[in-house]
């Protein structure tokens, strides 16, 4: 029967499940108001939240629209079934099945929007990206790419510098020296013959290495006698003259005046652009976390968000978590500075370590490959230091979110949130996870510490697992099967710019363990970590809001949770694995309204 007939029909049969559905509501209304621990992202939800129980607001006014499907995923049960879900402002006011609809809810001017067979589920979240770059570098300002070799990447400035002003930045994201043929780290020379009199920066792939041009020095104010900031290095070659390679907080100190030039408005456009994206691949909220450990260098930039907030032109939920300092004023004056639905301020970001690539994550034993004797990377704070910081944030009620990357840093770590839990329902979150000490695994239940993690980062360096860490080593790294089977939640994001921010592509590296572009490796790398599709989804839905710290409010579609939906066609759970890319984003609702339709 098509759906809105059966639509018509359920009036005829809602007398006779009225009374059930208002003894509901007050039970109901009391739930959505209890701040709830999110279930793990891999295991059902509490009986109260299953697909086939009704829950209701306690409201007699009509929806404003009802969307009906055959696939509805709510986020609880592991498979989708048909059903309905209505919203009234920016909330949902019941989801369930559609023979067991409310009456009240459809009203002479309630929209109908029959999706079909679409699967409609919660909107996707993105756990972890970094906002102010991905919006860069994927406008006109700036250029985004890998290049096949250094030569190669040179060349493509070539579109950036014609359109730019003379005398401008040329500033591009994407090299990965481990990709190229050949491989090896890029000098300023080549740059130099190309732009001599051009300042030129191209950050990494993993945005933590700039390779500057001479010119770019020269502005930058950097000589031979130049002394980094601590946890970061300018390159020099065996003749001690800098190579044009810039690492970690150096690198970081640098591009607030490299992007400097950039107008408020080019940069709203970029974030205009940016929301479009997001909205086009299924994303209704991101957290927005701080991309650098340095004081004010954060580039978490509210005063864009609350521009176009105060515009009536943000159309993504955006929970913003700036860098952990000693003063951690700047989280209050967010928090007091934005208190709407769609911009708020959730809690902290630090970095504890770098990148496996480049040797600067902090792991236990040597690399595989050392550069030197005790090549084990560093952190980026001292232990006691990032205790230190973490401490009070917690004891005043401040989630934390920490970058660590190697074994010995997720260690670290844990030890430090295990001394200094947050109160609930607020989590710490732990971002990355790329290889454990095996007994850690378990731990990341124990202390109700969130994994935050990238699926796309799996196979974003061939080989290089194998390459940096050796064989022993590589079983423990980003397991989320052995996570979620140890009752851990996982949040799903993208690390974006560093990895594009299509949901879509990083849910079939979770499913599968192959990569979303070249489809390698074939059977998929360590398969036995692979998890289904609704672990994946949940992970990308309910996993990421708790990542948020609003689970409460987002990531499953429940009566008083945010009308935050996505609309796939073809429904993905009708796909095989290795097709689930066919999956395409039909429509994406944010606070109950269309951002996007296909």
């Amino acid at each position: 029967m098509h759906h809105l007939e059966a639509l018509a029909l359920i009036f005829f049969q809602s007398k006779l499940t009225n009374f059930v559905v208002q003894m509901n509501n007050f039970t109901s209304w009391r739930i959505l108001h209890l701040k709830t621990r999110l279930p793990f992202a891999g295991r059902p939800a509490a009986p109260s939240l299953a697909f086939g129980r009704r829950r209701t607001m306690a409201t007699s006014c009509p929806a404003d629209r009802i969307l009906v499907t055959s696939a509805l995923f709510t986020g609880v049960d592991d498979e989708p079934a048909p059903g309905a879900v209505a919203i009234g402002g920016d909330r949902v006011l019941w989801a369930g099945p559609l023979e067991v609809l409310p009456e009240h809810l459809r009203g002479t001017d309630t929209e109908v929007v029959d999706y079909g067979d679409a699967l409609v589920m919660p909107g996707f979240h993105d756990a972890h990206l970094h906002y102010f770059h991905s919006a860069l570098y994927l406008s006109p300002l700036a250029e985004r790419f890998v290049g096949e070799n250094e030569a190669d990447a040179v060349a493509r400035l070539a579109p950036l510098a014609a359109r730019r002003p003379a005398g401008s930045w040329l500033l591009t994201q994407g090299w990965r020296d481990y990709l190229w043929n050949p491989a090896g780290m890029p000098s300023r020379a080549s740059l130099d013959a190309a732009y001599p009199d051009r300042p030129v920066a191209m950050y990494s792939g993993d945005a933590h290495t700039l390779w500057l041009n001479s010119c770019a020095l020269e502005r930058l104010g950097i000589t031979e006698e130049s002394e980094p900031p601590a946890g970061g290095s300018y390159d020099k070659d065996t003749d001690g003259h800098l190579t044009g390679i810039v690492r970690e907080a150096a690198a970081m100190e640098l591009m607030p005046r490299i992007v400097a030039e950039f107008s408020r408005e080019e940069l709203l456009d970029a974030y205009r652009s940016f929301e479009r994206y997001l909205n086009e691949h299924g994303i209704t909220g991101v957290c927005d976390v701080s991309l650098m450990a340095m004081p004010g260098l954060d580039f978490v930039r509210d005063d864009l968000f609350g521009a176009l907030e105060e515009a009536g032109e943000l159309t993504v939920r955006v929970s913003m978590f700036p860098t952990l300092l000693e003063d951690r004023s700047r989280l209050a004056a967010l928090q007091a500075a934005h208190t709407g639905p769609l911009l708020s301020a959730q809690g902290f970001k630090q970095f504890f370590d770098g990148v496996s690539s480049q040797h600067t994550a902090w792991v236990h034993d040597p690399y595989t490959n050392a550069r030197f004797e005790g090549d084990c990377g560093r952190p980026t704070v001292a232990a006691e230091v990032m205790e230190a910081l973490v401490a009070p944030a917690a004891a005043e009620g401040s989630p934390v979110r920490i970058h660590a990357i190697g074994d010995e840093a997720i260690h670290r770590c844990l030890d430090i949130f295990e001394a200094h839990p947050v109160a609930s329902p607020t989590h710490h979150t732990i971002e990355h996870l790329e290889n454990f000490q095996p007994d850690d695994i378990a731990r990341i239940a124990r202390a109700d510490v969130i994994a935050s993690v990238q699926p796309r980062h799996i196979t974003l360096d061939p080989g290089g697992p194998e390459r940096d860490l050796g064989p022993e080593r590589i079983p423990y790294m980003w397991p989320f099967r052995t996570l979620l089977d140890s009752g851990a939640t996982l949040a799903f994001g993208t690390d974006s710019p560093v990895t594009d921010i299509d949901p879509i592509d990083a849910v079939y590296t979770a499913v599968t363990r192959r990569d979303a572009d070249t489809h390698e490796p074939l059977g998929g790398w360590l398969p036995e970590e692979r998890i289904t599709l609704a672990e994946a989804l949940r992970a990308y839905t309910a996993g990421s809001a708790a990542a948020a710290q609003r689970a409460d409010e987002l990531g499953q579609l429940a009566p008083g949770m945010f009308a935050d939906i996505t609309v796939l066609s073809p429904n993905p759970f009708k796909l095989a694995p290795d097709d689930l890319q066919q999956a395409k984003v039909q429509a994406t609702y944010v606070a109950g309204k269309k951002a996007y339709e296909r």
